[in-house]
Order: C-alpha cells, then sequence, then structure tokens
C-alpha cells in the first residue's frame, strides 16, 4: 500500500504544508495584530488584499506569484541575475504557493481571535506600565491562543490539498513536487484507479483527523 507511488507525494505533501504554514504564521498573525489594534488609512483595504488569496482562483494565484517571483518576474529576476536562485519547478516554489493559499485562514483567525480579546484586560496591563510587546505576549496572545492555533491547523490542511497554484509554479514532477493532490491528478489520467482511491483516502483521513483538532480546539470549555 505504502509504496514509492504514495509514501514519496505523502511525505513531500507533510514537508511543504507544514514549512509553507510556518512561512504563513508569523506574518499573517503580525498583520492581524496591526490590522485589529490600529485604524489607519487603507485598512480596509489591505484587509481585502490581505485576505483575496482566499477567494481568487488558484491558477490566478500562481500567475501571481510568477509574475512576481517567476525567473523573468519583478522580484525573481533579480534573485536569478545575483543568486542564481530560480523557484520554478522546485519544491520551495511549491511550498511558496501553499504558504499564499494558507496566508488568509490565519489571518482571518488571527484578527477574529484578537477582536474577541477582552480590551479591559489590555488597558489594565496599560495602566500599571507595561509595553505593548509585553502587553502582547502576556495578555493578548494567551487569550488569543485557541482561535490562533484553530487557524494554523485549518492552514495546515488547506496547504495539504493546494493544487491549482502549485501546478502552475511547481510543476507536477514525481519524486520532486509531486504532492498528493498533483499525485491524484496524475493517477486519474493514468486510468490508475487503484492508485488514486488510496492517495485520496489518505488525504481525506488526514484532512478530517486535522478538522476534528480543530473541533476540540475552538469548542468552548464547559
Amino acid at each position: 500500500m505504502f509504496d514509492a507511488s504514495v509514501l514519496s507525494p505523502l511525505l513531500l505533501t507533510l514537508k511543504i504544508s507544514v514549512l509553507a504554514t510556518a512561512s504563513a504564521c508569523i506574518p499573517a498573525i503580525a498583520l492581524a495584530r496591526v490590522a485589529t489594534v490600529r485604524n489607519f488609512p487603507g485598512r480596509d483595504l489591505a484587509d481585502a488584499v490581505l485576505t483575496l488569496p482566499m477567494v481568487l482562483p488558484p491558477t490566478v494565484l500562481g500567475y501571481y506569484i510568477i509574475v512576481v517571483l517567476g525567473r523573468r518576474g519583478v522580484v525573481g529576476q533579480y534573485l536569478w541575475e545575483h543568486f542564481g536562485f530560480n523557484i520554478m519547478f522546485t519544491w520551495e516554489g511549491a511550498v511558496i504557493a501553499a504558504a499564499v493559499v494558507a496566508f488568509p485562514l490565519v489571518y482571518r483567525s488571527a484578527r477574529a481571535a484578537f477582536e474577541g480579546v477582552d480590551e479591559n484586560l489590555e488597558n489594565a496591563a496599560r495602566t500599571l506600565g507595561s509595553t505593548e510587546t509585553a502587553i502582547f505576549f502576556r495578555v493578548s496572545l494567551p487569550l488569543a491562543l485557541r482561535g490562533l492555533l484553530a487557524g494554523i491547523m485549518l492552514a495546515q490542511a488547506r496547504a495539504m490539498g493546494e493544487f491549482g497554484a502549485t501546478l502552475m509554479v511547481a510543476g507536477n514532477l514525481p519524486g520532486k513536487t509531486q504532492t498528493m493532490s498533483l499525485a491524484v491528478y496524475s493517477a486519474m489520467a493514468a486510468n490508475n484507479e487503484t492508485l488514486a482511491n488510496t492517495l485520496v483516502l489518505i488525504i481525506s483521513v488526514v484532512c478530517v483527523s486535522l478538522l476534528v483538532v480543530v473541533a476540540k480546539v475552538i469548542k468552548p470549555k464547559t
């Protein structure tokens, strides 16, 4: 059951999804905190842009990534000319694609979690002389932790199932960039229903397990 055709995309999917989620977490949480505590011009527009990957078609996201980070992209050309680095058709490119797709899930969950924190507790800490950094780590973050963990796990599940952006940026190279979703696509294209069924069953079990954990995390304490 777990031969190379199954084990390779499974391990690669886990590697890419974990790295993508980790890459998305810090900027998503930081930006969510800023959007929650500061009212600045264009905040609604910034919020819409940061949430955009949640609603755009994955292929459009892949196109944007290529425009920015591709070999001839705005940033990608500089990276290629000065460092010889190119994300196209690499597992690093798959990580970037999955991180972009997972980002808004962490961001929206983090913002909702921070908005749910009692402002009176934060103000009490300010009257006691705590800095904003101390308030964040000692008051806001612990109180918002359940919501943050739920968002992170949802992002992990979403990164594991990413297909369109990954296909455009990293391609579908067995053993190199072929994740579980891409392996299912290839198996069906080759009319190998047995392999496709096995891959679908495994990824479904993993994602359902994550969703069960999320439900337990966000369930109110009785």
